[in-house]
């Protein structure tokens, strides 16, 4: 089969206008009946087939024997059955005309069973389907209520509708990285955990969301990449249109033969993964916490120099903020003069109209107001970090209103630094929600910063 025939037949994974659940089950505690009711209460709009031959109906829906027995098109057929039955339930789907198929089951590659996986392949290849696995966690599409994570919604939070495209070769990872989004807010365009990638691997995977609309920052959990060449040629092109964030795993002895035992994986030289991806203009992350971190900045607007303004009402942090700065090759603004007389105009006489700017431990929202507008029409300033130490007495609510307001200005790139504990973490999640990147540190915060503006400048708009 075809690469371009099987991306193609990936619109079918995402958008199906009807689904087959082999293995759906009467049992809550199985994955069949989790995929099942996922798609019920998530509000799935098309048809949904349970495939089960030992029951009539579940959970209101009639079941049948196999799919080639419902007698209409099926789409995609999502696969949760033991691995020894996958094969002749992939052939029955092959014959039915289905186009897409995720196939859930392990038991594959990643424990030796490598025939097994290439007998799914042979199939695959036979009947032109775009199969997502296996060995993997399934698909997300919040806009089409596609929703194959076998993990409850009460347990792993769906995020609601927005841009970021999510690749992970591990369930694990990817089912955190939906959990957090969800929780901060952020929205979600596709998520996809590929897991052996039989058929369907991480290149077809960015080559497909490189012309969906709906997906406008791409980001990827890999542990190891199949074909290398492929890779890179589409990475280049990818990375022309829209920003790409990966994060390599498996780059000492011992993580890549974990990353073997995990999905089959055969991970390469650190340092040559770390090279490929400069080339191809990707930014890289080092750690999960840095993939969330640096995923959500590219909401910005794009910056046209490395000048940083810190804005805070905190001294100390304003101080690890500036070590930041310099420890990522970043410049600490000088603000001009007619900023300068603006601060100075409204500031107390114990604060100082200097970068980092403190506005001091009894600063209101007021006042925060006042000192981002100043910075922000600084022809001096590229970027903006703002500080907020909620704790203080004076700072209320009310604060995260001004700097969404100057956020949406989309005038200069904005990151807010938010640390502590509930009060703070409840601030948090609204200003992420609204598109304002907020982070647990100034180090995270100008770290992915530096990130972003290094992208701006090879991608400037």
């Amino acid at each position: 089969m075809s690469s371009e025939k099987k991306i193609k037949n990936l619109y079918a994974v995402f958008n199906p206008k009807s689904i087959a659940i082999i293995g759906a089950s009467r049992n809550p505690t199985k994955i069949g009946h989790v995929v099942l009711k996922n798609h019920l209460d998530g509000g799935f709009g098309g048809k949904i087939y349970p495939i089960n031959p030992e029951a009539e109906e579940i959970l209101g829906l009639k079941c049948y024997p196999s799919v080639s027995a419902i007698g209409k098109k099926v789409d995609t057929a999502i696969i949760s059955i033991p691995s020894k039955m996958v094969a002749a339930a992939l052939e029955d789907c092959g014959k039915a005309g289905v186009r897409g198929a995720v196939v859930i089951t392990g038991g594959f590659s990643e424990v030796g069973n490598a025939e097994g996986e290439a007998e799914l392949v042979r199939i695959a290849d036979k009947y032109g389907m775009a199969l997502i696995g296996p060995n993997c966690m399934g698909v997300l599409n919040p806009a089409s209520r596609v929703d194959s994570i076998f993990l409850p919604i009460y347990k792993l939070g769906r995020p609601h509708v927005g841009d970021i495209s999510f690749i992970s070769q591990s369930g694990a990872v990817g089912g955190c990285i939906v959990d957090l989004a969800a929780r901060a807010g952020l929205g979600m365009a596709k998520f996809v955990s590929y897991g052996n990638a039989a058929v369907i691997d991480e290149t077809d995977l960015l080559s497909y969301l490189e012309k969906d609309e709906k997906s406008g920052i791409i980001v990827m959990y890999v542990e190891a990449i199949r074909d290398g060449r492929r890779f890179m040629s589409v990475a280049r092109r990818v990375t022309k249109k829209k920003p790409v964030v990966v994060l390599k795993a498996g780059i000492t002895a011992q993580g890549a033969e974990a990353a073997k035992s995990h999905t089959g994986a055969i991970a390469g030289a650190a340092e040559a993964y770390k090279a490929a991806f400069k080339q191809c203009n990707m930014t890289e992350a080092e750690s999960l916490d840095e993939l969330f971190d640096f995923a959500k900045i590219f909401y910005q607007p794009r910056a046209h120099g490395r000048r940083i303004a810190i804005v805070t009402n905190g001294g100390g942090n304003g101080v690890l903020a500036a070590d930041s700065v310099v420890k990522n090759n970043l410049e600490l603004a000088q603000f001009s003069d007619s900023t300068t007389k603006e601060l100075i105009g409204f500031l107390p006489p114990y604060a100082t109209a200097k970068n980092p700017l403190d506005l001091v431990g009894d600063a209101d929202a007021h006042r925060y107001e006042s000192a981002l507008n100043a910075v922000m029409k600084d022809p001096n300033v590229d970027a903006i970090v703002a500080i907020l130490l909620f704790q203080t007495v004076q700072l209320d609510s009310s604060v995260v209103n001004i700097v969404v307001k100057a956020s949406d200005l989309r005038q200069k790139p904005m990151v807010a630094v938010c640390t502590g504990g509930e009060y703070t973490e409840l601030h948090r999640r609204i200003l992420d929600s609204y598109g304002v990147p907020t982070y647990p540190s100034p180090s995270s915060a100008i770290r992915a910063l530096a990130k972003f503006l290094e992208f701006s400048k090879k991608h400037p708009k």
